[in-house]
C-alpha cells in the first residue's frame, strides 16, 4: 500500500491577496468564460463611474485593442501616486496589488460606488498576463507595469502634461481564461447603458481590431442628457405609445438617490428594469418592491375616485397596474446588500419606503397634471383585468390534470421512458413529418419529441387569453409540466416539477426555420423567462450541406465549412463532387438527423442566455411586434450578414 500522507496544519494552504484570485478566479468574476472576461472591463469602468458620481469626471473611453486588449481612459482626479504610509509604497500600487484597497471604502472620498462584486481593479491585475497603469496628476505623468498582478519596477514619473485622468491598459491571462475575445456589441451595449444611467457623461468605445468598408474602426458614442426617460425612450422605440410623454422623476429621500421613468404603451407585457449602483439587479429586491408599492397605491387611489372602476364585477391586482408598462428605476445605496444565487437581487429594507414615496408623488402630480393620459391608463388597466380574468380560466383549463400522472400530457408528444428530469430532453421540432423522423432517430430512453404543427402564436402581439387558448402552446406548457401563477403573481412560473432539463428548440435550416424558432424562443422570454435563466432552453444546430464524393460524406454547417470541405474532397481521387442542401429536417433520413443533430456525442446545442435583459427585450419587441419601421431598419443594417435562399 502507498504510505499516506500526514494531515497537518502544514497541510493547511493560505492564499491570499493576488494569489487566492488566480486560484479561484471565479469568486471574483463569476466564470473563466465570456462573461467573466468582459466583467474585467466593467470593473476597470466602474472605477470612472465612481469618479464620474463624485463629480470629478465627464468622459470615459473604453478601446479594444490587437491581442485582445483593452485600454481604459478618463478624465477624473486620477489614483493618488503619493506614498501610503501604511504599506510604504505608492497609493497607485497599493490600489493595483492589494485586494480590497481603494478609496470605494472611505465614504469621504466616495458616497456610493459601483460595481457588483466591488473587486477593484487589483483584481483585473491579477488576472491579466500585463497591464499598465498611467496617472495623469498635478502636471506630470505617472506609470507602473505589472505582469500577473506582479508589479514590475517601482511608480515611476515618466513626463509632464496639463491633464488628469487615469488610463488602464491590460491584456486578460490566457491561463486563466477559456476564451480571450472581446465582443464589440457586448461592451458597446453596457457603454449605452452607462450613458443612460449617469447622464452628461461621455462614454466612447472604439474597436482597433477591425476597420469598415471606408477604412474605419467600429465606434460611438454615448451621451444622454436626459437620463432615464432618455432609456425608456430607447427600450419603448418599437412600441406604440398608450400616453404622450415619459414620467420622470429624479429625487433624494433620506440618504437614497431615486430616479424614475416610466411609460405605457399598448403591448401586454411587462417590462421592469431595475438598477442599484448601476448594477442591473434582474431579480428585483426592496427598490423593486417600493416601486410596485407605490404605483399599484397609487394608480389604484385615482381609479377607484375617478368612477371608472364601478361596473367592474372582479377586484383588480397588481399585475394589472404594470401591464403595457415600461420602466427603468435607478437607486444609489452607500453600502448595498445582494441576495439570491447570482447576487442581483437588493436586500436593503431601508430601500422600499424612499422608492415608495417618490413614485407615488410623480404619479400623483402626473395624474392630475394629464387628465386625458390617466384615463387612457385606467381604461388599458380595467382591460388587463379583464383579460387576466379571462386568461385565469383558460390557464386553469391547461393546468387541469396533473401532467406527472400522464393523463395530462398532449397526443402529439413522444415520451422518454427515463423518469428523472436531470437525464431527459425534449425536442420541439417543427412540423408532422420532422417530428416523424425525430421519433425514429431519437434515444427513446432519454429524448421525447414534440411537433408542432406550423407557426406557433405571436405572443408579442397576443392577448393573455389567446395564448393559453391556442393549441400549439397548451401542448407546450402541458409537456413541460410547468405550473403558471399564484396568488401573489399571476405571470409566476413555477419549473420545480419540470419534467425535461433540456429543452430543444429544432427547425429548419431556412428562413421560414429561423422565423418559428424566434416565435418559439420569443414565447420563452416573454411567459417562461425562468426556464431561459436557468439554462434549460437550447437550440439545435442541423447541418446546412452534406457533401459527398464517392464513399465519402462530410457534413458542414455554414458557407465557410462547405467551401473548406469542398476544396479537400477537389484533392482527393475518389469518383466526381455531390453537394445537398438541407431546407429542411424533413430531407434528412432518421440516421443522418441522430447522426448530425441529436446524437449527445457529436451534436453542437446552443444554449440560449440572456447576457442582456435589457436588449433582449429591445430586440424582441422590434422583431416580433406591431411597428414596422424600426424593423425594416434593422434587417437593412444587418443585411450584409444575410444570405438569399435559394
Amino acid at each position: 500500500m502507498s504510505e499516506t500522507k500526514n494531515y497537518s496544519a502544514d497541510s493547511i494552504q493560505a492564499l491570499e491577496g493576488m494569489e487566492h484570485v488566480r486560484k479561484r478566479p471565479s469568486m471574483y468574476i463569476g466564470d473563466v468564460g465570456l462573461r467573466g472576461l468582459h466583467h474585467l472591463v466593467y470593473e476597470v469602468v466602474d472605477n470612472s463611474i465612481d469618479e464620474a458620481m463624485a463629480g470629478h469626471c465627464d468622459r470615459i473611453d473604453v478601446e479594444m485593442l490587437e491581442g485582445d486588449g483593452i485600454r481604459v481612459a478618463d478624465n477624473g482626479r486620477g489614483i493618488p501616486v503619493d506614498m501610503h504610509a501604511k504599506e510604504g509604497v505608492s497609493a497607485l500600487q497599493v490600489v493595483m496589488t492589494k485586494i480590497g484597497a481603494g478609496g470605494k471604502f472611505d465614504k469621504d472620498s466616495y458616497k456610493v460606488s459601483g460595481g457588483l462584486h466591488g473587486v477593484g481593479v487589483s483584481v483585473v491585475n491579477a488576472l491579466s498576463r500585463q497591464l499598465k497603469a498611467t496617472v495623469y496628476r498635478d502636471g506630470k505623468i505617472y506609470q507602473q507595469e505589472y505582469q500577473r498582478g506582479v508589479s514590475e519596477y517601482p511608480v515611476k514619473e515618466v513626463g509632464e502634461e496639463d491633464k488628469r485622468g487615469t488610463t488602464v491598459e491590460f491584456f486578460p491571462d490566457p491561463e486563466i481564461f477559456h476564451e480571450m475575445e472581446f465582443n464589440y456589441e457586448t461592451l458597446s451595449k453596457r457603454m449605452r447603458e452607462l450613458s443612460f444611467l449617469n447622464k452628461g457623461i461621455t462614454m466612447t468605445i472604439i474597436d482597433r481590431r477591425s476597420v469598415d468598408e471606408k477604412g474605419e474602426h467600429p465606434q460611438e458614442i454615448f451621451k444622454s442628457e436626459r437620463g432615464l426617460a432618455e432609456f425608456v425612450e430607447y427600450l419603448d422605440g418599437n412600441r406604440e405609445r398608450l400616453i404622450s410623454n415619459v414620467i420622470s422623476m429624479e429625487t433624494v429621500n433620506g440618504e437614497v438617490p431615486v430616479e424614475v421613468a416610466m411609460i405605457y404603451n399598448t403591448s401586454f407585457s411587462e417590462n421592469l428594469f431595475a438598477y442599484v449602483n448601476n448594477i442591473n439587479t434582474h431579480e428585483g429586491g426592496t427598490h423593486l418592491a417600493g416601486f410596485r408599492r407605490g404605483l399599484t397605491n397609487t394608480l389604484k387611489k385615482y381609479a377607484e375616485e375617478s368612477g371608472m372602476l364601478s361596473k367592474l364585477k372582479f377586484e383588480i391586482s397588481g399585475d394589472d397596474f404594470r401591464e403595457g408598462l415600461t420602466a427603468v428605476i435607478s437607486v444609489k445605496v452607500q453600502e448595498p446588500q445582494f441576495e439570491g444565487q447570482t447576487k442581483t437581487k437588493l436586500g436593503n429594507r431601508e430601500v422600499t419606503a424612499p422608492v415608495s414615496q417618490a413614485v407615488s408623488e410623480m404619479l400623483t402630480n402626473y395624474l392630475e397634471e394629464n387628465p386625458s393620459d390617466a384615463r387612457a391608463i385606467v381604461q388599458k388597466v380595467i382591460l388587463a383585468a379583464t383579460a387576466r380574468h379571462a386568461a385565469r380560466k383558460a390557464r386553469e383549463m391547461v393546468q387541469r390534470k396533473n401532467v406527472l400522472t400522464g393523463g395530462g400530457l398532449p397526443g402529439k408528444l413522444s415520451d422518454c421512458s427515463d423518469r428523472d428530469p436531470h437525464n431527459c430532453e425534449v425536442y420541439l421540432v417543427e412540423g408532422d413529418s420532422a417530428g416523424g423522423t425525430a421519433k425514429q432517430g431519437r434515444d427513446r430512453f432519454f429524448q421525447a419529441i414534440l411537433p408542432l404543427r406550423g407557426k406557433i402564436l405571436n405572443v408579442e402581439k397576443a392577448m393573455p387569453h389567446r395564448i393559453f387558448d391556442n393549441e400549439e402552446i397548451k401542448n407546450i406548457y402541458t409537456a413541460l409540466g410547468v405550473r403558471i401563477g399564484t396568488e401573489e403573481d399571476s405571470k409566476a412560473l413555477d419549473i420545480s416539477k419540470l419534467r425535461y432539463h433540456k429543452v430543444i428548440i429544432m427547425c429548419d435550416a431556412d428562413v421560414d426555420g429561423s422565423h418559428i424558432q424566434t416565435l418559439i424562443m420569443t414565447f420563452f422570454f416573454r411567459h417562461m423567462k425562468e426556464l431561459v435563466e436557468n439554462g434549460h432552453l437550447y437550440i439545435a444546430t442541423p447541418p446546412l450541406y452534406l457533401l459527398k464524393k464517392g464513399k465519402t460524406e462530410r457534413y458542414a454547417w455554414s458557407e465557410k465549412e462547405r467551401e473548406t470541405i469542398m476544396a479537400e474532397l477537389k484533392g482527393t481521387t475518389d469518383a466526381a463532387v455531390g453537394l445537398q442542401r438541407y431546407k429542411g429536417l424533413g430531407e434528412m433520413n432518421a440516421e443522418q438527423l441522430w447522426d448530425t443533430t441529436m446524437n449527445p456525442s457529436n451534436r453542437t446545442l446552443r444554449r440560449v442566455s440572456i447576457d442582456s435583459a435589457v436588449e433582449a427585450d429591445r430586440i424582441f419587441s422590434m422583431l416580433m411586434g406591431d411597428e414596422v419601421p424600426p424593423r425594416r431598419d434593422f434587417i437593412e443594417r444587418n443585411a450584409k450578414y444575410a444570405k438569399i435562399d435559394a
